[in-house]
C-alpha cells in the first residue's frame, strides 16, 4: 500500500468537504445562491472524486522495494 497517496486522497476529500461547507456560508449573500452552490458542488465533487480514486489506487498498488 502506498500510504502517501492514500493520505493525500483523504486530505483532498476533507478539503473538498471543507470548501463546500465554507462556501455555503457565502450563499445567502450571493446574487444567485443556487447557481453558486451548483458550481461549488461540482468543484467539490470533482476534487472529492479524485481523492477517492487516489485512495483506491494507493491501497491497491504495491510499493516497490
Amino acid at each position: 500500500m502506498n500510504v502517501r497517496v492514500v493520505v493525500t486522497g483523504a486530505v483532498m476529500i476533507v478539503a473538498a468537504l471543507g470548501f463546500f461547507l465554507y462556501m455555503g456560508t457565502f450563499a445567502p449573500k450571493s446574487n444567485d445562491p443556487t447557481g453558486m452552490m451548483q458550481t461549488v458542488g461540482e468543484v467539490s465533487g470533482f476534487v472529492g472524486a479524485i481523492g477517492l480514486v487516489m485512495i483506491v489506487f494507493g491501497a491497491l498498488k504495491r510499493k516497490r522495494t
